[in-house]
């Protein structure tokens, strides 16, 4: 079995901010404490809620803080090393055509339900992922060629593939393919959204109060951690509260005055202010697909490639990154962010350059109207860039991007929306322009974002990009496997079939109180070693 950082460094996300965290292993700088404290609750700000509690269906970061913390994973991954290690599986091999995987399951696990994990439920849970529908996207995107789990004994089960699928360990890694109970599998997309599921996860879901508040609490008799927490057992907190508070400046109010003890997607205006209250800020890069304008390449007048390059090159992404995101933010220079494994440097393609941008657009016959927007054959060069409320720099920066394409000509409307409805426009397909991101460390993303083979939200054509994306993932081999992102990575750029704008960087605000609130390796939070004193 190979544990190459290639096959299995991975992490994944579809948008925005985060809340507390210390830094990736350590304290959060709460000072002289006599050392870790069980009890108390922990209230989080987010900006968001995706209006579902279900981890194999949520995609939002806002909202994945919390239900991550409900549902175990068969592996977890180490946020330095990018390293798969035991969690619910002890251990497991992968043949060497990496279309079957089998696991181990460590005894003595059961959900909060009472019944125990078996390699019985494990099949149960991939069988139920294909009926998940749209919501479950993610999770349907890591079982690509699924053919079936085999119960091979009750803590045994092999998982196969029609084609080799070396990406499957590290997504066994992610929330979307959080263990649930049997019972839960049975249950409908919309009754799993409404009501939650019953997982082995260190917490168990109290209350949910849809656009207000997500509560946990501490799930007693707990015992079968990641082998990269520190604590044995019980999590230390009681319960932990996720409040949904979509300002800003609200969050950052509510910090100060200890009101919550965490907050997510801390804006670049609130560092200082944060900083001279004594809060620490944490922040971690985000691997994945970055921030930036998904355009339909099937729609009018995007389907031209000359008006994507245009947009692309009209874009001045340092100045955004230095502008709107927290300090350290690196403007794109790929489709995916630089601690993805396999990114390419591709900043000559992205590079801001507005006078071949314009100059693109008079050879493609587009020109200056009356009131400054081009024109071709009468219809205007009007284009709506539709983003979600679930990121306080999603709007500064779109306005930033707008003023640049008026330079060119290019007007830009702005519609916004809950991030509830993201699928729902993407299935649509009546959207010129999506902003947005999708976080993991593992370059499959770009398979399961961008091939004709699977959702296609973006309406690329069918191209060679097809098989460099079909090629990656059943190379097992890094070596093989490496050429084929590169490729795939430069065709995307070269045809402007996504415009990558600014890279994510999480940060978070944590009060001195606070302790050992950690990012996991998709940068998300592990809440079961914090505690507060």
């Amino acid at each position: 079995m190979s544990r190459s950082t290639w096959v299995s460094a991975a992490v994944l996300v579809v948008a925005i901010g985060t809340t507390a965290a210390c830094g990736s292993g350590g304290d959060t700088g709460g000072g002289g404490t006599a050392g870790p404290r069980t009890g108390g609750t922990l209230t989080f700000a987010v900006g968001s809620d995706a209006g579902c509690v279900d981890p194999q269906q949520v995609g939002s970061n806002d909202t994945i803080y919390s239900v991550r913390q409900l549902v175990d994973s068969l592996t977890d991954q180490d946020p330095s090393s990018g390293e798969i290690v035991p969690w619910l599986a002890q251990s497991w091999q992968v043949s060497p055509d990496a279309r079957t995987f089998t696991f181990h399951l460590r005894p003595g696990v059961t959900f909060s339900d009472g019944t125990p994990l078996t390699a019985q439920v494990v099949k149960a849970n991939f069988d139920a992922v294909p009926g998940l529908g749209a919501l479950g996207i993610l999770a349907e995107g890591y079982l690509s060629g699924y053919t079936g789990t085999t119960v091979v004994d009750d803590r045994t089960a092999k998982v196969t593939f029609r084609q080799p699928n070396a990406q499957f360990l590290q997504a066994t890694a992610t929330h979307s393919l959080g263990i649930v109970a049997e019972s839960s599998t049975r249950k409908s997309p919309q009754q799993r959204c409404s009501q939650g599921v019953v997982g082995s996860g260190p917490f168990v879901l109290a209350k949910y109060a849809p656009n207000q508040e997500i509560t946990l609490a501490r799930r007693r008799g707990y015992a079968w951690g990641s082998s990269l927490w520190r604590k044995q057992g019980e999590a230390y907190l009681d319960r932990l509260v996720f409040k949904v508070l979509p300002e800003s400046g609200v969050r950052t109010g509510a910090l100060q005055s200890g009101q919550v003890g965490a907050i997510g997607s801390v804006g670049r205006s609130d560092e200082a202010a944060l900083r001279a209250s004594g809060v620490h800020l944490q922040a971690r890069a985000n691997p994945g697909v970055v921030f930036g304008l998904s355009p339909n390449n099937a729609r009018s007048p995007l389907n031209d490639e000359k008006v994507r390059q245009a947009i692309s090159l009209a874009i001045d992404r340092r100045q955004i990154a230095e502008t709107v995101f927290p300090a350290g933010t690196r403007p794109a220079t790929s489709v995916l962010a630089h601690t993805t494994p396999g990114y390419t440097d591709l900043g000559t393609l992205l590079a801001y350059d507005r006078a071949k941008a314009a100059s693109l657009l008079d050879e493609d016959g587009w020109t200056a109207g009356s009131d400054g927007v081009r024109q071709k054959n009468g219809t205007a060069l009007r284009l709506t860039a539709t983003w979600f409320s679930n990121a306080a720099t999603n709007q500064p920066t779109l306005e930033l991007v707008q003023q640049q394409l008026k330079a060119v000509g290019v007007r830009l409307e702005l519609k916004e929306l809950p991030i509830a409805q993201l699928v729902q426009v993407q299935q649509s397909g009546r959207f010129d322009l999506v902003w947005g991101n999708v976080t993991r460390a593992d370059p499959d993303i770009l398979r399961s974002s961008y091939s004709t083979h699977l959702a296609n939200f973006y309406k690329l054509p069918k191209t060679g990009l097809d098989t460099l994306l079909d090629g990656q993932a059943a190379a097992a081999d890094p070596a093989k496997r490496r050429p084929l992102v590169a490729q795939a990575q430069q065709e995307i750029a070269r045809h402007a079939y996504v415009i990558p704008v600014v890279e994510l960087q999480t940060e978070l605000g944590v009060a001195k109180k606070v302790h050992d609130l950690r990012f996991d390796a998709s940068s998300r939070i592990q809440l079961h070693d914090t505690w507060i004193g």
